[in-house]
């Protein structure tokens, strides 16, 4: 195609004058589009040679070399990057925040002697330019003559979700004539690995011996048991290799829950202290030790959000310091001295708890931050569409909570009216003027569940209604066969779980590592439940998922 004419004239005047016309037809005849710079890389990089070579045995070297065919990056090696036996100090490694054709491994840590060690990479190796990873990339090498080569594998589970924990450290204890349950705490195991983003899990290069499998959400990744941040697992039985190698573990992942211990009181207000605690609040006792007027007295309340007990007193007296004598169960006895002084004095506080729409199975209830000593109902009106309607008051002294009992009609609106003087709490306070409204929805909106258990092995258990957070909307404990009800569902989906009670205490248990305790079993129904308003659903759940 002619994509250019030129036209050239000769000797004008002496003087060669030259045109140059260009007449590009790029419009008609050449295609439009993007520079696109080629195929996008999609090829990992590929290892190319290791010095000391991979697979080495009689190692003695301080430093390793492992090269590719071009240029890499290490991402979130923190994470990834597991060797076991663990260091202490951990080896530097790089490139870290760069890039290079190869990574470098120190060691500052002594190797032990006749020991394989395994370097697992996990997907941290990725190309600089687009980030492709060589996945699961492992350097093996061995102090002694020759590379343990047994292996164990297995799966972790969270005890009480259905959402797993991915990273999670699996550790061997070596058992021998220094091992006990309480090195979990202080001591690194023998051998690590990780389940990275998944829940399995592989123990690769492994010793003929006896060990303890623990698994451990390890906040802090120094592969000590830390309870307060991290979770736990374990397997009950002592692990034998080569014995067990064709077992399949299977783990579940529960956060302890601490004995119980109160931690440091502190002053709230001139009449009033907190004590925090931490653990199962079982039959808790503060008693007072100081030096006290003779008409001295005291409420305690517990704290509806936190794990609080919030301790009154009266009458004010003039202190340094108040020490106490706590105590919970038989198990739990200490000491507490907390500073005194003067301060404002607290006024009463009302306010409710309940939601602003009730359903048919709740009542109206209001919390207040004094204790309440009386409640006079004839000072409190109950009105719907300006009619009266009948109610009774319960005070819950535990919590300090009042519960308004009263028959609920649907899609109606209530208030609430409270006179003064219709509260009257520890310290000889009285409630200002109060109003509250609330309503409730129609029948029809909400949904229902028929549910029938079979193949229940033993009794009680307890069957809970969970939502997409896993949080409890409503659970029931049942002693025997039936179908159980769970009526005015709002529409959404649910969650249905069954909980083996083994101590019948109306509650799931967690699992305690030192006690060899292991949490109560959850089963869980294989769908998930979608509830419709005006809708009921019946439902057979056949617990046969028992491991």
């Amino acid at each position: 195609m002619n994509q250019n004419k030129i036209v050239i004239a000769f000797m004008k005047n002496g003087v060669l004058l030259v045109a140059l016309s260009v007449s590009l037809l790029l419009a008609g005849c050449a295609k439009k589009g993007t520079i696109t710079g080629g195929e996008k890389d999609s090829i990992s990089p590929e290892f190319v040679r290791a010095t000391p070579p991979n697979f080495s045995t009689n190692f003695d070297k301080k430093e390793i070399r492992i090269y590719f065919d071009e240029y890499i990056k290490l991402e979130d090696p923190q994470q990834q990057i597991v060797i076991s036996p663990p260091m202490d100090p951990k080896p530097t490694i790089t490139p870290l925040g760069g890039a290079n054709k190869f990574v470098k491994i120190k060691f500052l840590d002594t190797l032990l002697e006749n020991t394989t060690y395994s370097i697992s990479f996990g997907e941290s190796i990725v190309d600089n330019n687009e980030g492709n990873p060589l996945p699961f990339f492992k350097y093996v090498f061995s102090t002694g003559d020759f590379l343990d080569s047994l292996k164990i594998k297995g799966s972790i589970k969270n005890a009480i979700s259905r959402t797993p924990d991915p990273y999670t450290t699996i550790a061997l204890y070596k058992i021998d004539e220094s091992y006990t349950d309480s090195i979990i705490y202080n001591t690194v195991p023998r051998y690590v690995s990780s389940t990275l983003d998944s829940t399995a899990f592989v123990m690769e290069n492994l010793k003929t011996g006896k060990y303890r499998l623990i698994a451990l959400k390890d906040a802090a990744t120094n592969y000590t048991y830390q309870p307060k941040q991290d979770k736990i697992g374990f397997y009950s039985d002592t692990i034998a290799i080569p014995r067990d190698t064709a077992k399949v573990f299977s783990i579940n992942l529960f956060k302890e829950t601490p004995a119980f211990k109160f931690l440091k009181p502190k002053q709230s207000s001139k009449n009033s202290l907190v004590f925090p605690y931490e653990g199962e609040a079982d039959s808790t006792r503060i008693n007072i030790v100081s030096a006290t007027p003779d008409e001295f007295e005291y409420r305690t309340i517990r704290d509806l959000k936190t794990d609080t007990i919030h301790y009154w007193f009266r009458p004010y007296f003039e202190a340094d310091s108040l020490q106490f004598a706590v105590k919970a169960s038989a198990a739990y006895n200490d000491t507490l001295t907390t500073r005194f002084k003067d301060q404002y004095k607290d006024s009463l506080i009302v306010s409710p708890t309940s939601p602003a729409i009730l359903t048919p199975n709740e009542s109206f209830q209001l919390v207040a931050n004094i204790p309440i000593s009386k409640i006079e109902d004839s000072l409190i009106t109950f009105m719907r569409d300006s009619l009266p309607v009948p109610f009774t008051t319960q005070i819950d002294t535990l919590y300090n909570t009042v519960d308004f009992k009263f028959d609920q009609q649907e899609d109606q609106v209530y208030t609430i009216n409270v006179l003064p003087n219709a509260i009257e709490d520890f310290m000889d306070n009285v409630n200002d003027s109060l109003s509250f409204t609330f309503s409730t929805k129609k029948i029809t909106d909400y949904g229902k569940i028929f549910l029938d258990l079979e193949n229940v092995s033993s009794f009680p258990v307890i069957i809970q209604l969970t939502n997409d957070k896993d949080e409890i909307v409503s659970e029931k404990s049942i002693d025997e066969l039936g179908t159980v009800t769970f009526e005015y569902l709002e529409a959404g989906k649910y969650n249905i779980r069954v909980v083996l009670d083994q101590n019948a205490n109306n509650r799931w248990d967690t699992g305690n590592f030192l006690k060899g305790l292991q949490p109560e079993k959850i089963i869980y129904f294989p769908k998930t439940i979608d509830v419709r308003a005006n809708w009921e659903l019946r439902q057979t759940f056949i617990l046969d998922n028992l491991d």
